[in-house]
């Protein structure tokens, strides 16, 4: 039924045009008609915005910023895999108080403008950090850090505006929720898989440090964004009661927390992330280790996580045609207990088992990385329809934001076990004797969220799953059903009327 609605709706914005001529027409234009119909129900700098931030500057600069900082540590820093893995925890710090960007768009407008404001700080951070790294050098490890961090903040900042339209949107149609997260996770897979394919080749070309320089065009489009997006101005906004609404704010989330319907799916979601510790670094050392590993270069790494990006850009598609009708707690038992058996393709390459079956090494691990990639989108999207299925009308953003920095923690205690991990088993640049226990420890506590599982409603993930205490007040505000979203303020109680 959402799907013929979808259909529709394409077809009325393409002049009527009959979309369901089957065959290679229908599999050419269909993706188009979908892209259209988004742009058209809801707006077209809602998709703008999306494109930039998560195509541009998540999918193709995470990706170069992934290879170039993963090198830039070990070439260039020369650290241990488990101080990188502890820096990269650090460098994350920033998307982990993303409640406080989103406080800040919702309730603090800059100038008479609430978003553009933010968009041009985030670029404009992104600019100036990534030309720092670039060009200057023999940068101290702690300024390098410093520097890693201000460019993550500026993406954090840039990825929270855009996280409360696709929230705001959810609430507001329901039925295109998997929708626009679909969008979300296209978008940054098909960035992501350009941006891997390319990443190793700059590497090798211009070193990591040259990469950093690259990334400053990511950063110029966000500020770009904040330049051409068609906002509302408004002239007599009181700041006076900018400290009471975030009082208000805070206290709306910490009332919607308390409710069992919201914090038990959030615990879920925190154990579920920390559980399964990163252990990425020693195995990057590993794959480009000229001795125990190997050796892969620049270009084969870079195209190795590309394919991997096929693999997640598979998961987002399989999830949008074909799992996204189906209960939460269903389908997260099956990917989590897939996510656990994957891991045992590392186990199987690091103990060379591969070479024992006849499989070359970079055979394996391109099938290795595109079904993990794979199975971990499969496993991300079913929390991020659910994350913003349990926002409160009003604070959509900022709540979104609240539930995203969990994850955020839960990634940080990921990476700082993996680290501790990594060095209690003595795993460094040079020793990789025991990083097939990591690996097997890893594997096991990936599959212990599955006793968690009944903290995760069964309930139709096309319905809403607030409970009628939550969504009473949006009535009474009068908030519009249909309010067309041109990154407007998500906070109904600070419209300054």
């Amino acid at each position: 039924m959402v799907e013929d609605e979808n259909l529709e709706a394409c077809s009325e914005f393409v002049g009527g045009e009959d979309v369901r001529k089957g065959g290679f027409f229908d599999c050419f234009w269909t993706p188009i008609y979908w892209f259209k119909m988004l742009a058209n129900e809801t707006h077209w700098s809602f998709v703008f915005g999306v494109l930039v931030v998560y195509g541009i500057s998540q999918g193709l600069g995470g990706a170069f910023n992934r290879v170039g900082t993963d090198y830039y540590m070990k070439d260039v820093q020369k650290v241990q895999p488990s101080e990188s893995q502890i820096y990269q925890g650090i460098i994350s710090i920033p998307w982990l108080v993303k409640p406080l960007w989103g406080l800040l768009t919702d309730v603090l407008p800059i100038l008479g403008y609430r978003r553009r404001p933010y968009f041009i700080f985030a670029g404009l951070l992104g600019v100036v950090s990534m030309l720092l790294l670039s060009f200057h050098e023999n940068l101290h490890i702690a300024f390098a850090l410093l520097s890693l961090t201000a460019g993550s903040a500026g993406a954090a900042i840039a990825d929270v505006t855009i996280d409360a339209c696709v929230a705001q949107n959810s609430n507001t149609r329901p039925s295109l929720a998997a929708d626009m997260q679909s969008l979300c996770a296209l978008s940054s897979s098909i960035g992501a898989l350009m941006g891997f394919s390319l990443s190793g080749i700059f590497v090798h070309l211009i070193g990591p440090k040259g990469v950093f320089g690259l990334l400053s065009i990511p950063a110029g489009l966000v500020f770009l964004v904040g330049i051409l997006l068609d906002e509302p101005f408004m002239p007599n906004f009181s700041y006076r009661q900018v400290n009471q609404k975030f009082v208000d704010a805070g206290k709306a989330m910490w009332r919607t927390l308390k409710f069992p319907d919201v914090w038990r799916p959030c615990f879920y979601m925190y154990l579920s992330i920390a559980l399964s510790i990163d252990i990425h670094e020693g195995l990057f050392y590993w794959y480009t280790d000229s001795k125990g590993g190997p050796s892969f270069s620049q270009e084969t790494v870079g195209f190795i996580f590309s394919i991997g990006s096929i693999g997640s850009l598979l998961g987002a598609l399989l999830y949008q045609n074909v799992l996204k009708d189906h209960p939460f707690r269903n389908l997260l038992f099956w990917i989590q207990l897939l996510f656990g058996l994957s891991g045992m393709l590392d186990l199987m390459l690091v103990l060379r088992l591969n070479l024992k079956f006849g499989i070359p090494d970079y055979f394996f691990i391109v099938i290795d990385e595109s079904v993990s990639q794979m199975i971990g989108r499969l496993k991300w999207m079913p929390l991020l329809v659910l994350s913003s299925k349990l926002c409160p009308p009003g604070i959509e953003g900022t709540f979104f934001a609240l539930l995203m920095s969990i994850d955020n923690v839960g990634l940080l205690s990921s990476q700082w076990g993996g680290g501790f991990l990594l060095h209690l088993l003595k795993v460094t640049r040079t020793r990789f004797d025991n990083l097939w226990l990591a690996i097997l420890t890893r594997n096991i506590l990936r599959v212990t969220p599955l006793c968690l599982l009944f903290l995760i409603p069964r309930g139709d993930p096309n319905a809403s799953l607030l409970p009628t205490e939550i969504l009473g007040p949006k009535e009474e505000a009068g908030t519009p059903e249909n309010e067309n979203i041109e990154l407007v303020s998500l906070v109904s109680s600070v419209d300054g009327k």
